[in-house]
């Protein structure tokens, strides 16, 4: 017997990345690029399941929404792996849904890599196309109805699936169940719909163990930037009693590590954008002392470091940084340009003034490293007025980062004009409409971050549990990773022109999987 309702993602979503998900970026890569058993065995690896099918640990979007079902009276759910659909959907199932992150590769990271090496699906896409193969099938012979939604739901609209009946933008708790209700009731669905925000009230603790331990400390962010699909007014910090059930029922299921999901951690238990340095010690240390031997969190802001660097330091004392260190925190460096950080992002720099950002990073990024933190430097180039000028003030900021040897990542991505932001209908980024000095932006950023990877990567993959994927990655890092300096040197003598040069190229062939082992065999040996 079947559940009624199944929940799944593809399988770029639906991984433990070897237990190191900065690995997971590979998935944005071109999918001819990378051979698919490295993705099987290495990088996006299956999540386990039971003999039913069922994930022992899931993406914590997927237990939300598992959750979200079970207060409000569904319980006959199962959340399931893409590679286990089989097993969990039959006669019974009504609802099937699914959570998107990339489905076609559209994400800045994807739509980077993917512009960069010569084009072609990434993985992120590669993996969905094949889910969707697989869910049209089964939809087929068992006539449920299909739901998704996700960060990436805008995306869906773009280009939709003819069996995909419903869209659901937004967050879940408030309307979801009632939909599904009336899906298992076989009731009139609406094509496309936007939930409501709920209050934390409202948002359901988790029933079983999510992926890494995760457990979201707040949910929206209050900055208000146009590329982004997060408004401020959602802001909301999650009480400290719900997130240490959460906690509680990971650590209870035999993880070690607990990951707090957020899109700033120094934002918890703050009003006004003003840090809250009770609620964020006491966060950490409850945490601690429930038994975690690990506390990672993937977002701070620079302007929240700066506000209250003691919050910092106590965090890192607390974690045990100088035993860990943290898992690489996204930052949004964005731009140094303050004319396009006043149009674009007012408010983040916020409680100082768009003048002041270049200082704001400068004067931060040492806190972090000071407290064992490595930020992951995100940038956001090509808005539609955006000049070589805007980008040679970027460059500058870049260049005084590298300059003091701050250890940090720098990523310059193209700017999306995801559906759900201020930006919708501006157009996607092509090469040829970048600004010329972007690809010199790329270029400096990226040999600093040869850099940054050769010292950081080996300590990150201590976590990896398989041994022989920690000395694939080691490999790659240390030996290939370093050989394509030259590449990103031509797309900035070429303004990106070289990177046509490289869309013939597939290692997933029978030849290109050869030639894989082979570089991997020729680095191995001159490794040793």
């Amino acid at each position: 017997m079947c559940a009624k309702v199944v929940l799944t993602a593809d399988q770029s979503s639906f991984t433990s990345y070897s237990g190191v998900s900065t690995l997971g970026y590979v998935a944005c890569m071109p999918a001819r690029l990378v051979p698919r058993i490295l993705m099987d065995r290495v990088f996006t690896p299956p999540q386990q399941s039971n003999r039913k099918g069922e994930a022992l640990r899931a993406p914590y979007a997927l237990r939300k929404i598992e959750a979200a079902l079970h207060y409000n009276g569904i319980d006959d759910v199962i959340v399931s792996p893409p590679d286990d659909l089989e097993k969990v959907v039959g006669e019974d199932t009504k609802i099937l849904g699914i959570s998107v992150h990339d489905p076609y590769g559209l994400s800045p990271v994807s739509t980077k890599l993917t512009m960069i090496f010569g084009g072609g699906p990434s993985w992120t896409a590669e993996f969905f196309s094949e889910l969707s193969e697989k869910v049209s099938q089964l939809k087929k012979r068992f006539g449920f109805k299909v739901f998704i939604g996700g960060p990436a739901a805008w995306q869906m609209g773009m280009k939709r699936p003819d069996w995909v009946d419903l869209i659901f933008n937004g967050e879940a708790e408030e309307d979801l169940p009632g939909l599904v209700s009336r899906g298992i009731e076989d009731l009139d669905l609406p094509r496309n719909f936007t939930g409501k925000n709920p209050p934390v009230s409202k948002i359901s603790r988790i029933i079983k163990p999510a992926r890494f331990g995760e457990v979201q400390v707040t949910r929206g962010c209050p900055r208000g930037c146009q590329f982004c699909t997060i408004t401020p007014e959602t802001f909301r910090s999650i009480p400290i009693e719900d997130i240490m059930e959460e906690v509680k029922l990971n650590l209870d299921s035999g993880e070690k590590s607990i990951e707090l999901i957020t899109d700033d951690i120094l934002l918890y238990g703050s009003k006004r954008l003003a840090t809250n340095h009770n609620s964020v010690v006491n966060l950490f240390s409850s945490v601690k002392k429930a038994g975690a031997e690990q506390i990672y969190f993937p977002h701070i802001s620079s302007p929240a470091v700066l506000d209250s660097p003691k919050t910092v330091m106590d965090i890192s004392e607390i974690t045990e940084y100088h035993k860990y260190r943290a898992e690489a925190p996204v930052v949004g460096l964005e731009s140094g340009s303050e004319r396009i950080l006043r149009k674009y992002m007012n408010g983040k720099p916020f409680p100082w003034r768009p003048a002041d950002w270049k200082n704001i990073i400068l004067d931060s990024t040492p806190i972090l490293n000071d407290a064992y933190i490595t930020p992951c430097y995100t940038m956001t180039v090509g808005f539609e007025d955006e000049t070589d000028e805007d980008v040679d003030q970027s460059i500058n900021l870049v260049e005084s980062i590298i300059d003091n040897r701050y250890r940090a990542w720098i990523f310059p991505l193209a700017v999306i004009p995801m559906t759900s932001s201020r930006l919708k209908g501006k157009s996607f980024p092509i090469i040829d409409k970048l600004p010329g000095k972007y690809w010199e932006l790329l270029y400096i950023a990226w040999s600093y971050d040869l850099k940054m990877s050769k010292q950081m990567l080996p300590e990150m993959t201590k976590r990896m549990g398989n041994s022989v994927s920690r000395h694939i990655v080691n490999l790659m890092t240390d030996k290939i990773f370093s050989r394509i300096d030259k590449i990103f040197k031509d797309l900035a003598e070429t303004h990106g022109h070289k990177a046509y040069e490289f869309s013939d190229i597939n290692l997933n062939t029978t030849i290109g999987f050869l030639k894989s082992i082979y570089w991997l065999g020729v680095a191995s040996f001159s490794s040793s």
